[in-house]
């Protein structure tokens, strides 16, 4: 599935994004992009992406789709990008580096004026509950500073009060994974597995779902051959590509309305969602719907 979200008039110039993930390589398509990355796990100082998930993600939410003519460009290819690397060549991370991430996040936030966090990252229920409490704490915390928190739902689902730890704070927008019509036939679409909130709980989640079967991207593993590059995107599924078409469906909003702050961003992404009609434990409000949102 292609995924295109820039409205004539808005690429999400002037909007900056941190994103914490396995980290980001230097691909065609974000050139330009990246504002500062910080590495949590390697300690090393240049750019890097060991895993590929990061890069994929980076590339959904802002990619130039320059490799492609175009042809697989980013929600909002205006932003401005913070790359922190959380998790390792494997995608695993520890709660140490998730935090210090946060940190980061709210330590450079007035420098790089940060709008958006973006979190594809699926915790399951932690075996010690403190270090569960502890990222939530500081997820609110980063919240309470002026910054949209945007996470993953995780892939755990169907079952009942299935959404990962890091989306289970009631003020972060959590984003589960839903593809409408487009992936009737497929046996592996993401609504079989995106994580779903407890049935009846006063804290609603997911908020919203977007997209997220076989969602093409920036591949860290592409090359040259020939004179030409090759291998330049890849697909991947889950509700770690579903979030940052969010979060770039809000920096569209953020740049077209900057007076918002992001509760407000928070409950007009709700509000602009088409309902389609399922528990609200499955979609929230509904599907994600950037003409709505940004008309």
């Amino acid at each position: 599935m292609e995924v295109t979200g820039e409205r004539e008039g808005l690429d999400g110039s002037g909007v900056t994004v941190a994103v914490l993930d396995t980290g980001v390589c230097l691909h065609k398509d974000l050139q330009g992009r990246i504002l500062e990355f910080q590495d949590f796990v390697g300690d090393r100082g240049m750019l890097y992406d060991d895993n590929g998930h990061g890069t994929h993600v980076c590339g959904i939410l802002c990619g130039s789709g320059a490799l492609s003519g175009g042809k697989y460009r980013g929600m909002a290819p205006g932003v401005g990008l913070l790359v922190g690397k959380v998790l390792d060549r494997k995608g695993d991370g520890s709660t140490q580096d998730m935090l210090a991430g946060l940190d980061w996040v709210l330590e450079t936030r007035e420098r790089f004026r940060t709008r958006i966090l973006n979190i594809s990252v699926g915790i399951g229920n932690l075996a010690e509950p403190a270090k569960e409490q502890a990222l939530q704490k500081k997820i609110n915390e980063v919240w309470n500073s002026g910054i949209l928190v945007v996470c993953a739902a995780g892939n755990k689902g169907p079952g009942n009060g299935t959404v990962s730890s890091v989306g289970g704070s009631s003020l972060v927008v959590t984003v589960g994974c839903h593809d409408g019509s487009f992936e009737m036939g497929n046996p592996g679409r993401c609504e079989t597995y995106s994580g779903r909130g407890f049935y009846g709980s006063p804290v609603r989640k997911p908020d919203l779902v977007a997209p997220g079967t076989d969602i093409v991207s920036c591949n860290v593993n592409y090359y040259r051959l020939g004179g030409r590059i090759r291998n330049a995107y890849v697909t991947k599924s889950g509700t770690s590509m579903a979030t940052p078409i969010v979060s770039g469906a809000a920096a569209l909003a953020l740049q077209k309305h900057p007076e918002w702050d992001n509760a407000r961003c928070k409950q007009e992404l709700q509000y602009s969602a088409v309902d389609l009609g399922l528990p609200w434990n499955q979609q929230g409000w509904g599907m994600v719907n950037v003409r709505r949102l940004t008309g």
